[in-house]
């Protein structure tokens, strides 16, 4: 996952350029990447067990034993942060074929329902509960929609790639959030076979009558 940019410039080194490859920077770039996942996997978990609302900065930094200021020098802001800690920035460019595309959008969906689902749970609780982690969501995926629109040829894709979104986030939100039994229950392979027809037939120009 790509992570912003420290928001103060380090200052100028008056050694010659080898030493910003030197063992000490690179000790300093392993710390701070540490800290780093430190961050994220205690936001992951606070943000799923309160919500949005209820995550502090203070509250992050204190589970990942860092200082608050580091938490806001690292991300920025407390919904830079759980974008981040979403998983809302990490989506990989979406094929440039309607059968690459259906099988892209099926392993995305596979991965969220076999990977540990605190990242979905800080993501679904969260935007279902606050504006501000709501915008969030619906900006990541207005990039990967306008993505997935680029692919479809039909006259309504932007109406195609909308349905396809909302359906596979709906599972997501059935056997990840609801706990539906009938989801829980089903093997993430299985899932994937009986959706393919319908994310096929949506993401190619085929007649729906």
């Amino acid at each position: 996952m790509a992570l912003p940019p420290a928001s103060s410039t380090p200052p100028a080194s008056s050694t010659s350029p080898a030493s910003s490859t030197s063992p000490a920077s690179s000790t300093r770039a392993e710390r701070r990447r540490q800290t780093e996942s430190r961050i994220l996997h205690a936001a992951r978990e606070l943000f799923a067990e309160h919500g949005y609302d209820r995550t502090t900065i203070r509250a992050v930094a204190t589970r990942a034993s860092t200082d608050p200021g580091l938490v806001m020098r690292y991300f920025g802001s407390k919904a830079e942060l759980f974008s981040h800690a979403a998983c809302l920035q990490e989506e990989a460019a979406a094929p440039d074929s309607p059968e690459e595309l259906t099988e892209y959008l099926l392993d995305t969906l596979t991965d969220r329902l076999t990977q540990e689902p605190t990242a979905a749970l800080a993501m679904l609780r969260s935007m279902l509960t606050h504006p501000e982690a709501a915008d969030a969501v619906r900006t990541s995926l207005g990039g990967q929609l306008k993505g997935v629109q680029e692919v479809i040829s039909a006259d309504d894709a932007a109406v195609r790639s909308g349905l396809v979104s909302t359906i596979l986030l709906g599972v997501v939100i059935g056997r990840v959030l609801l706990e539906l039994d009938e989801l829980t229950a089903a093997d993430p392979a299985q899932i994937r076979q009986l959706l393919r027809p319908c994310v096929r037939l949506l993401v190619n120009d085929l007649p729906t009558g």
